[in-house]
C-alpha cells in the first residue's frame, strides 16, 4: 500500500542502510525506555509513602511543569543534532568540536535560567495548573531541587543527542543504564528511608534523580573529552559565544519546540472535552497516555536515528542516500508500530488489568476503547514519526511545524469537538479524531518527502 508513495527517484536502500539504522536505533530504544521507566519506578516508590495520594498528585503537577520548562531545551537539542550530524557526515571534526563547546555553553546558560526562573515562578505556575494545599507543597518539594539541577539534566540530554548525531548511541545508552541503577538505589533510600538514609518522600525522589544526572553528565564529559568517541571532541575551557551559530540553532530548533507545544495543546483539548462528557473518560485517557508513552518509544527511537543518518548523508553531500535512509526509516517504524498495535489491541484486557482496573467497570470500558483507537493510529504514527526525523535531521523543522499546526489545530481539535458534541458520538468521537490527525500528518509528510525540498533545505543548513 505504501510502496508507490515510498519509492524514491533514486536506487532503493540496500541491506547496509537498514542494518545501520537498526544498529543506531536499538540503543535509542533502550535509552528512551529507561527514561520512561525511571519516572514509573519513582512513582511506584512514592505510592508506598504516607499520604501517597497527595504526594502522587503533587508529582503529577510537577511533571507537567517540568515538561513545559523543557520546551526550549528540546528545540536546542534538535538544532544541535541537525548541525552535529551534518558536520560529522562531512568529516569535519573541528566543526563538531566547535558545535559541542558552543552547545554546552548555551545549555549551561539555559539550565541556569530555568533553575532561577523555575524556582521563582513555580508556586504561581503550579496554582495556575490547579495545584493547591498538600499537593502544591508536595509538587514544590519535588520541583525545587530538580529545577536547581536543571543544568545537569539538560547536559545529559545534549550529549546523548550529540552522540546520536555522530552515529554513536551505545555510549549514551550504557551511561543511562548505569545512571538508572544509581537513581534506583538512591531513591529507594531517600524516598522510603532505606540503607540508613532519611525518608524524604517526593523530595528524596528529586534529590536522587539530580544525583544520577550529575553522575551521567560527569561520565559523558570524561568519555568525550578523553577521545572515547571517534570524531567527537569537547573543549572544557569556555569560549566567546558564537552568535551566528546560536541563531542557526534557534532557527532550526524553535519550530521543533513549538511542535511540542502544539502536541501538548492537542492533549489538553482532548482532556477538556472528555471532562465535559464523563470525568471517568479523563482517567481512562490518563491510563492510555501511559500505555502510549511506552508503545511509541520504538517508533520514536527509529525516527531519531533516521534524523541522525539523514544529517550524516546530507553532510556528506549525498541526498540520494538521505532519501534511502528515510524510506528504510518509514518502513521500519511503520512495521514496528503496526506490530505493537496488534499486541496492545489483542491484549487490551490484560494490559488494563495491570493498572488494577476492574474488568467490568466503566473505567475499563473507556480505557479499552482508547486502546483500540490508539492502536488504529499507530501504523500511521510510525510513518509520520520517521518523517519527523527526516525533517529534523535535514533542518527543515518549519515544514514539520506547518504540518503539525494544520493537522492538529485545523483538523484534529475541531473534528474532536464536531464528532464528540454536534454529531453526538461522545467519547469515541473525541478520540477518533486522533488517528484522523495522524492520517493528515502522514499524507502531508509523504508529499514533502517525494518533493525532496527537505533535502535542498538540508544542504543549505
Amino acid at each position: 500500500m505504501l510502496g508507490p508513495l515510498l519509492t524514491p527517484p533514486s536506487t532503493p536502500p540496500g541491506p547496509p542502510i537498514a542494518r545501520r539504522l537498526v544498529s543506531l536505533a536499538w540503543p535509542v530504544v533502550g535509552l528512551n525506555v529507561l527514561n520512561v521507566l525511571a519516572l514509573a519506578v519513582d512513582t511506584a516508590m512514592i505510592g508506598r509513602t504516607p499520604l501517597a495520594e497527595t504526594a502522587l498528585t503533587g508529582l503529577g503537577f510537577a511533571t507537567q511543569l517540568v515538561f513545559l520548562l523543557m520546551v526550549a531545551m528540546m528545540g536546542l537539542t534538535v538544532g544541535n543534532v541537525a548541525l552535529v550530524s551534518r558536520a560529522h557526515g562531512a568529516g569535519d571534526a573541528d566543526r563538531v568540536q566547535h558545535l559541542m563547546r558552543q552547545s554546552t555553553q548555551l545549555t549551561v546558560i539555559l539550565g541556569l535560567l530555568v533553575a532561577g526562573f523555575g524556582n521563582l515562578a513555580a508556586p504561581l505556575m503550579l496554582r495556575a495548573l490547579g495545584a493547591e494545599g498538600g499537593a502544591l507543597q508536595a509538587a514544590l518539594a519535588y520541583l525545587r531541587p530538580l529545577l536547581a539541577g536543571s543544568v545537569f539534566y539538560y547536559l545529559t540530554i545534549l550529549y546523548g543527542a550529540s552522540l546520536r548525531g555522530a552515529g554513536n548511541t551505545r555510549l549514551a545508552f550504557l551511561v543511562a543504564l548505569a545512571s538508572n541503577l544509581v537513581n534506583f538505589g538512591l531513591n529507594y533510600g531517600l524516598i522510603l528511608g532505606n540503607f540508613g538514609l532519611p525518608a524524604m518522600g517526593v523530595q528524596g525522589a528529586a534529590l536522587g534523580t539530580v544525583a544520577s544526572q550529575v553522575f551521567s553528565t560527569g561520565v559523558l564529559v570524561l568519555a568525550i573529552a578523553r577521545g572515547g568517541v571517534p570524531g567527537v571532541g569537547i573543549a572544557l575551557r569556555p569560549a566567546p559565544l558564537d552568535l551566528k551559530l546560536a541563531r542557526q540553532l534557534v532557527r532550526i530548533g524553535a519550530p521543533a519546540a513549538l511542535d511540542m507545544v502544539v502536541l501538548n495543546a492537542s492533549f489538553i483539548s482532548i482532556v477538556g472535552m472528555l471532562g465535559r462528557i464523563d470525568p471517568v473518560a479523563v482517567a481512562a485517557h490518563g491510563v492510555g497516555l501511559r500505555i502510549q508513552a511506552l508503545a511509541f518509544v520504538p517508533g520514536m527511537s527509529v525516527g531519531q536515528a533516521t534524523g541522525a543518518m539523514v544529517g550524516n548523508a546530507l553532510g556528506a553531500g549525498n541526498p540520494a542516500e538521505a532519501k534511502a535512509v528515510v524510506r528504510a526509516g518509514v518502513v521500519l517504524s511503520c512495521a514496528i508500530m503496526s506490530s505493537l498495535a496488534a499486541l496492545i489491541i489483542g491484549f487490551a484486557d490484560p494490559i488494563i488489568g495491570l493498572f488494577d482496573i476492574g474488568a467490568d467497570t466503566v473505567l475499563a470500558s473507556h480505557t479499552r476503547m482508547w486502546i483500540w483507537v490508539l492502536g488504529s493510529c499507530m501504523p500511521l504514527a510510525g510513518v509520520y514519526i520517521a518523517l519527523v526525523g527526516m525533517f529534523q535531521g535535514s533542518g527543515a523543522t518549519r515544514t514539520s511545524l506547518r504540518i503539525n499546526i494544520l493537522a492538529t489545530l485545523v483538523v484534529q481539535i475541531p473534528l474532536s469537538y464536531l464528532f464528540g458534541f454536534p454529531l453526538g458520538l461522545g467519547i469515541f468521537g473525541v478520540w477518533v479524531a486522533f488517528p484522523v490527525g495522524f492520517l493528515v500528518k502522514a499524507a502531508l509528510g509523504l508529499v514533502h518527502w517525494r518533493r525532496g525540498d527537505w533535502a535542498r533545505v538540508g544542504t543549505a543548513v
